[in-house]
C-alpha cells in the first residue's frame, strides 16, 4: 500500500476537504482560502476563517503518504447504499497535480484500504480541531 509519494511537499499548494451525507457535503475546508464551514451540534451552518500552521500541513502531507493516499482508488463509493451515509472528499493540490479521492463510509472494497482512509480523515479531522481551538484560545 505505501509506495513512493510523486507528491512532494516543496510543490505542495492546498488541502480541501469535504465531508456529510450522501451528496450533501456541507462541511467544507479549503487550506488555501482558510475558509471552514460545518455543522454544529445544533444543526447550524457556522463560518469561519481556519489557517492551519506549515507543521499542519506537513504532517498531513506525510500522514497521506504513509497510508498510501497517492494509490487510492480516485471513487471509492458504494451506490447500493441505503440512508445517511457518511461520504467524504478529499483532496491534495500541488503545483503539477493533484489527487482527489471520493470515499463513502459504506465502501465494501479491500479492508486496508477503507482502513486507510478512515485513519487519513480522523487525522485530517483531528489537525482541523486541534486549529480551531488554537485559533479560540489566542482571542
Amino acid at each position: 500500500m505505501v509506495k513512493n509519494a510523486p507528491y512532494k511537499f516543496s510543490e505542495f499548494q492546498s488541502i480541501h476537504f469535504e465531508y456529510g451525507f450522501g451528496d450533501t457535503l456541507n462541511n467544507i475546508y479549503d487550506s488555501k482560502t482558510g475558509e471552514y464551514q460545518f455543522v454544529n451540534r445544533r444543526d447550524s451552518l457556522v463560518k469561519i476563517k481556519l489557517r492551519l500552521s506549515n507543521d499542519d500541513l506537513l504532517y498531513l502531507h506525510r500522514k497521506a503518504a504513509d497510508l498510501g493516499f497517492w494509490d487510492f482508488p480516485a471513487n471509492e463509493l458504494n451506490t447500493e447504499a441505503k440512508g445517511r451515509v457518511p461520504r467524504y472528499l478529499i483532496q491534495f493540490n500541488y503545483l503539477r497535480k493533484s489527487k482527489k479521492v471520493m470515499y463513502d463510509a459504506s465502501y465494501n472494497g479491500e479492508e486496508k484500504l477503507k482502513d486507510a482512509n478512515e485513519r487519513l480523515i480522523k487525522e485530517i479531522q483531528k489537525v482541523l480541531n486541534e486549529a480551531e481551538a488554537r485559533q479560540r484560545n489566542s482571542k
